[in-house]
């Protein structure tokens, strides 16, 4: 798909890998409350140095109230017959509720942008697998099997809106302010080593799990073919892919609580797990024996959106913390914000005279912060040791809940 929307580039922006390039951000409201995509907008566009203009998206959590109960697709379609056949598909496999065109504002400089489309859509009740397992094998259909299609999302009361160009061209491509949501996440900049095209910018998402990443995943390899055993395709053409997959993997399908998948996915090295009680030790050595094709290598530095059931934000670096991320508090703490750079929250606030951080702070490497709709931050990431430490929002180190 729109491959040629990267050949065309100049060569000196074909051949360009910025490798701690990327620019993410992202918030949540924890009262629930629905604000516009602008103050998002800010928190990424003022991150232009972390740009090239080959992409850029955003993924919105709360933007569509009328069908919450139903899953949310969005689609890109190169062709009239792609989004035929992609949702006779749909059709045949449950009932679609509404479908239409996602609104747009075009320029005239882009010449054949994809069809982008939307349909919320109910599916067929089955005795064998759960309605997010259907969804499951719909969105791996479609983008394996359907020709010049791609699911940019398929969540409930939720949605990405993704493409190429700076990140300000893609807000205004998809009137981005317009929307009101209680969980906002935005990326600029395409995956490294991977060409341009309107799938492969970020974020990535899969049912209520949305990524947007800053690094290199160098684990893709070993990655992917371990969730290929779990029937995931990964069909494009990136390493933030699996990350995704991943989360939905060992938070919906096996149940881990989201601290616990996020010691899989970067876990403790072994000096460190020597270092602590033998009861720990058991526990972290168990998590990385079963998860060790789970881990992530390489230097990231991720925001995640999860819904399931509880709204959460999370966000998480690689061991040594090669890429940036910096994290804050609002002074009446009702939202916590989540960014590559001090800047995006400067701007928030230079920007609203009003409006102060009443803490910024820099999470620790491999650990995790989490903030949850209706109770707060969960984990601020500074924690010495996160086996030590059982919230009272998780109910422990494993007891089958992933919020």
């Amino acid at each position: 798909m729109r491959w040629e929307n990267y050949t065309s580039l100049p060569e000196q922006y074909r051949n360009q890998r910025v490798f701690d390039g990327c620019g993410i951000s992202g918030f949540i409201n924890i009262d629930g409350s629905r604000v516009s995509g602008d103050k998002v907008i800010d928190m990424i566009s003022i991150l232009k140095e972390r740009e090239n203009g080959l992409g850029a998206g955003f993924a919105a959590y709360g933007i569509y109230p009328k069908y919450k109960d139903y899953y949310a697709f969005h689609f890109l379609f190169d062709t009239i017959a792609a989004k035929t056949n992609t949702l006779h598909y749909l059709g045949n496999n449950g009932t679609i509720i509404a479908s239409e065109a996602i609104p747009t504002n075009t320029p005239t400089n882009i010449d054949n942008p994809p069809i982008i489309w939307r349909a919320f859509f109910d599916p067929k009740k089955s005795n064998n697998l759960e309605p997010d397992e259907i969804i499951l094998k719909i969105v791996m259909e479609i983008n394996a099997n359907i020709n010049n299609a791609f699911v940019m999302s398929s969540g409930k009361d939720m949605g990405v809106f993704k493409g190429n160009g700076w990140s300000h061209e893609i807000a205004d491509f998809y009137m981005i302010s317009g929307y009101n949501a209680y969980m906002w996440l935005a990326h600029s900049r395409f995956p490294t080593n991977t060409p341009g095209w309107w799938g492969g910018a970020h974020p990535f998402n899969l049912l209520n799990c949305s990524v947007i990443h800053n690094g290199e995943i160098t684990s893709y390899g070993t990655n992917q073919r371990y969730l290929s055993s779990y029937g995931y395709k990964c069909t494009l053409f990136t390493d933030t892919e699996v990350i995704a997959y991943l989360f939905d993997l060992l938070c919906r399908k096996h149940k881990l609580p989201l601290s616990i998948a996020t010691m899989a996915l970067a876990p403790p090295l072994y000096d460190e797990i020597e270092k602590l009680d033998k009861k720990d030790q058991i526990i972290l050595k168990s998590i990385r024996a079963t998860y060790r094709s789970a881990m992530l290598n390489g230097p990231f530095s991720i925001v995640v959106g999860y819904s399931n059931p509880v709204p959460t934000m999370i966000g998480l670096t690689d061991r040594k913390k090669l890429r940036p991320l910096v994290a804050a508090i609002s002074d009446d703490e009702n939202t916590i914000y989540m960014s590559s750079e001090e800047a995006s929250f400067k701007r928030l606030t230079s920007s609203n005279n009003n409006f102060s951080m009443k803490e910024i702070w820099h999470p620790k490497s491999g650990t995790a912060t989490i903030a949850m709709l209706g109770k707060g931050l969960v984990r601020n990431g500074l924690e010495p040791s996160l086996m030590k430490l059982k919230s009272k929002y998780e109910g422990g180190l494993v007891n089958g809940n992933c919020a």
